[in-house]
């Protein structure tokens, strides 16, 4: 069965999140093993400036390294990366499966964003939206393109 994990920086403290992110979870043991890894996110001063925030940045992005497997296909979810349809999203994940490995690795960086570090290590980026998201709803939008496209492949109700 493929493993899903999902690095992300931040708790989350609403309830109505956490519910989504709980129902998301339990309807996906269906069809993958998924693990959230919560990291704790860096305090921010009350100013920033450059310096600052590439020092969070690099902080926070060497949590996420440590806790990257080498052998799972890594997928940053950043503004800058690739935006599929849920139709590619399904036929994506179907072909990492297929074609490199059974571990996918999901990272989803704090309020600053994600290091330079980590997005050079990543096999790929995606963007949901050009827009800009909480990282807590972000977290709820990919476990729902996740089922979706698990539905997709698996030709099941839900996505139509």
């Amino acid at each position: 069965m493929l493993s899903i994990n999902i690095i992300c920086i931040g708790k989350i403290k609403e309830n109505f999140f956490k519910d989504a992110i709980n129902e998301y979870s339990k309807r996906l043991s269906k069809y993958c093993n998924l693990n959230i890894i919560e990291i704790a996110d860096e305090k921010l001063p009350s100013k920033l400036n450059e310096k600052i925030i590439n020092n969070i940045k690099n902080i926070e992005g060497k949590k996420i390294l440590a806790h990257l497997k080498k052998d799972s296909y890594k997928i940053c979810l950043d503004l800058h990366g690739k935006q599929f349809s849920s139709e590619e999203f399904s036929s994506k994940i179907d072909s990492i499966s297929l074609n490199y490995n059974s571990s996918i690795t999901f990272i989803i960086g704090g309020t600053l964003g994600i290091s330079s570090e980590v997005l050079n290590c990543a096999n790929e980026k995606i963007c949901f939206s050009k827009m800009t998201f909480p990282h807590q709803l972000i977290r709820v939008f990919l476990l729902e393109q996740l089922f979706r496209a698990f539905k997709i492949s698996n030709n099941e109700t839900y996505h139509w």
